[in-house]
């Protein structure tokens, strides 16, 4: 008995241990990194000081930078390429007015983040960078899938406002609808376009991809599981994909079509939220939302279908390769446009 009670003791001795050696270490990597990113502003910022001492700012400032990698590489080794030298120099140049806010992330993280010209786009991905703790891998895939595009254009009628409000913010999550991106892209997949396609075979393939299609879902969303049953009557029903928002509080039922959107699948899955809202939140929950995945949605029966009911249910189209990034942004430039124009009549009108 005694000799139980010692292991216990050492076990759980050797866990307090172990937790504060990974927090240490953790604080150590982080206080390294804020050291590294802060030194390499400064590095910035001398080379932009000393190109203003110079007429010819361009030209001197290229011929600075060649010679300065050669010399700091045969000094202090790798790390000093005329890449590197130049993403410090934007570092500085980017951030000189809010230093304070850089050492949040990587270094290399913000090599990606100073490959995007756009200031209000640069800042989206670098709060959602830190909100939702993503690895330069998933960074990447972020911007190769036009988030910041998606997201907008999500939203309806796109404005400056909602524009200058991701860039501050980030994705703010406060209601279903903050959640919601359209298109969703399952490029992870590997699955060619024009390959047919059944519901159970893009279930299962999302379900061996769990880990990307969380990151495509967006923050706070944890896996329930898939095919969950729901018994009415002698009838029994399936929910294709069950999700739980912790943000919001509220489980996601998530339907999947490979078909454009029609009617029955919107009182299908009212059906399902109606269930759950009564027989499986607790009284911590919001009401559950509902997603519809298809590969349209462009349909007026849908529109229909979709308006008047009382559960929150939304459609999203779904595709399997990455979006066209030039075409994302002209289209949101084109809704800002229509917003401005519309803007401008309604302010002349008075």
């Amino acid at each position: 008995m005694k000799e139980i009670s010692e292991n216990k003791i050492t076990s759980q001795l050797i866990e307090n241990i172990s937790q504060l050696l990974v927090a240490a270490r953790q604080k150590i990597v982080a206080q390294v990194n804020d050291t590294l990113v802060q030194t390499y502003f400064q590095i910035g910022r001398m080379i932009v000081e000393d190109e203003q001492n110079h007429n010819d700012r361009a030209e001197y400032g290229k011929q600075t930078i060649k010679k300065l990698s050669r010399a700091l590489t045969e000094r202090f080794g790798k790390g000093f390429s005329r890449v590197s030298l130049q993403n410090m120099r934007l570092l500085f140049l980017k951030y000189e007015k809010s230093q304070s806010m850089i050492g949040k992330l990587t270094w290399t993280h913000y090599c990606e983040l100073l490959s995007i010209s756009d200031d209000n786009k640069r800042s989206f991905y670098e709060k959602e960078c830190i909100n939702a703790h993503w690895s330069v891998r998933e960074l990447k895939r972020q911007i190769n899938s036009s988030l910041f595009e998606r997201l907008l254009l999500s939203k309806g009628n796109a404005n400056k406002e909602q524009v200058l409000a991701l860039a501050l913010k980030g994705n703010e999550i406060a209601k279903p609808e903050d959640i919601i991106r359209d298109p969703y892209v399952f490029e992870f997949l590997g699955i060619a376009e024009n390959k047919p396609l059944f519901e159970s075979d893009l279930e299962k393939a999302l379900v061996r991809q769990i880990e990307k299609f969380l990151l495509e879902l967006g923050r706070g969303f944890m896996f329930v599981g898939t095919q969950q049953r729901i018994t009415l009557g002698n009838h029994h029903y399936y929910v294709d994909m069950v999700f739980y928002n912790k943000i919001l509080k509220a489980y996601v039922l998530i339907e999947l079509k490979t078909s454009k959107l029609m009617p029955e699948a919107v009182g299908q899955l009212n059906m399902y939220l109606n269930y759950y809202a009564q027989e499986v939140n607790d009284e911590y929950d919001n009401q559950p939302i509902g997603i519809i995945l298809c590969t349209d949605k462009g349909s007026i029966e849908a529109e229909y279908a979709l308006g008047g009911i009382s559960n929150q249910i939304f459609a999203s189209k779904y595709v399997l390769y990455m979006p066209d990034k030039e075409q994302l942004v002209a289209q949101v430039e084109n809704v800002i446009a229509q917003w401005h124009e519309t803007e401008t009549q309604r302010y002349e009108g008075n």
